[in-house]
Order: C-alpha cells, then sequence, then structure tokens
C-alpha cells in the first residue's frame, strides 16, 4: 500500500512537472493568444518552431535573441506581435533602452515611418508597464561634429576606403556618401544603449529581413567579422529571423554569408 502511494505521488508530481514546463515553453510569447482557441495546431507548430528550434540555435543571449525579434517585426510591420515580443522582452531583463535603441537603429534601413510605426506600439507597452517616457537619451553627438564621428564608425567597421567615399561620388549624387555619415552612422551608430557588435549584428538581421539587399548584406557580413561577431554568431542570428521571414530570404542570407565569411 505504501509502494503504491508512493507510485502515485511520482506520477502525480511527474504530470505537474510536464503541466509546469508547457506552460512556461508557451506562456506570453509572440504569438496572438486568440490563436490558441481558433487556430491551437499552428499556435502549437509556430511556438515550437520560434522557440523549441530556431531560439536554440547558436550561443546568443536571450537579450540577443528578443532584439533581433524585434527589429525584424519592425522590418515586418507588425505592431501587434511587436507589442507582445517587447512584454517578453522586458520580463526577460531587455532594458526599455535596448528595446528604443534598436528600433531607433531601423530608421536608416527601413525607412522612419516603420520606426515611427513600431516606436508607437512600444510606447503603449511602456505605458501599461508604468515607463516613464520619454527615457533617457542616448546621443553623444552635436550637429556640429555627427558627420566626423559617423566617417569615424564607418572607418572602424568597413575600413580606411570609406574616407573618400564622398570625393569618388558622382557629382549631383555626393549629398548620399555625406548623409550615410552624419545620419545613419553619426545620428545613430554612435549613441550608447547598444554597443557596435550588436547594432551591426542587428543591422545585419534587419538587412536580411528587407530581402533584395545582397550587396548590403554581404557588406555587413564583412562589418560583423570587423567588429567580432563570427560567422557561427550570425548563422544563429539568421536562424532568429527565419520565423519571421521564411525560407527563401533566409536560404539568401546564408548562401551570401557562406560566400563573404569564408
Amino acid at each position: 500500500m505504501k509502494n503504491l502511494l508512493i507510485v502515485f505521488l511520482l506520477l502525480l508530481f511527474s504530470t505537474v512537472s510536464v503541466q509546469a514546463m508547457e506552460k512556461v515553453k508557451y506562456e506570453g510569447g509572440i504569438m496572438n493568444e486568440e490563436l490558441k482557441i481558433t487556430d491551437p495546431d499552428f499556435y502549437e507548430i509556430a511556438n515550437n518552431f520560434i522557440y523549441e528550434e530556431a531560439a536554440k540555435v547558436g550561443n546568443l543571449s536571450i537579450k540577443e535573441q528578443e532584439l533581433i525579434r524585434i527589429v525584424v517585426l519592425t522590418i515586418n510591420q507588425q505592431p501587434d506581435s511587436l507589442k507582445n515580443c517587447v512584454k517578453e522582452a522586458l520580463k526577460n531583463g531587455v532594458t526599455p533602452i535596448e528595446i528604443k535603441e534598436a528600433v531607433y537603429q531601423t530608421a536608416p534601413y527601413a525607412g522612419i515611418s516603420r520606426a515611427e510605426t513600431a516606436l508607437k506600439a512600444i510606447n503603449e507597452v511602456f505605458k501599461d508597464y508604468g515607463i516613464k517616457l520619454p527615457i533617457e537619451s542616448q546621443k553623444t553627438t552635436s550637429s556640429d561634429n555627427r558627420y566626423d564621428k559617423g566617417l569615424a564608425v564607418q572607418v572602424e567597421i568597413f575600413g580606411e576606403g570609406m574616407k573618400s567615399k564622398k570625393a569618388e561620388a558622382k557629382e549631383g549624387q555626393k549629398h548620399i556618401p555625406e548623409f550615410l555619415s552624419d545620419y545613419c552612422f553619426g545620428d545613430f551608430y554612435t549613441r550608447t544603449g547598444l554597443d557596435l557588435k550588436e547594432r551591426e549584428l542587428l543591422t545585419l538581421c534587419m538587412l536580411v529581413a528587407l530581402g533584395d539587399t545582397e550587396g548590403q548584406i554581404k557588406a555587413h557580413i564583412q562589418g560583423n567579422l570587423k567588429v567580432g561577431n563570427n560567422k557561427d554568431t550570425m548563422t544563429a542570428a539568421i536562424a532568429q529571423c527565419l520565423p519571421f521571414i521564411g525560407f527563401p530570404r533566409t536560404l539568401n542570407a546564408m548562401t551570401y554569408l557562406n560566400e563573404t565569411a569564408k
């Protein structure tokens, strides 16, 4: 009788443990909770792929995974999914500054409007969580030095050849390399909140999500290598994008990675 009681208790606690694990596995997350009722098979498949398969590729930190999802959802213009992702990121210790800086970083690559749409969704979540807005500024440049500081970051990532890009540009097009230095790199890459390795890895993921950006992807693969993100790290980062961008863009990105990071 005593042995039967022990077996019964073991079975009971085993069942509770499994149920608890399942709750942790699927609690929150990016997927719309209504799909649990309306499309339970799809909900289970999607959650499993995001969190049990793609998330286990490589050794990215939880913060890196969460920020990659945030920038890809920003690129894809999915504010509802983005809200869920931001809630998950906050619960996993990602700071409001890190979340905002990741989204700000998308503006020069995907356009200001996409970043604006994402920020509106994020601000709703922050208000619900009692996070005071605006958050602390991470700006480090002024109108007088943003070009020079931006160019310095470009040189750090891509090499000395960046110094001659403006002079080499065709007449009537010299504003493009100038904008790259003062706006893209001067206004964004110089900000605190995320370091250069994190920004460059996120930029690669943005370009992969955008698609039709082979030249830029290859350039930023080289840039990632220069700042210390190796091929394994980039492979893991692209894997985090896959659930949200599909196989065609992912396979293209992996081809560019294999060609560039030999």
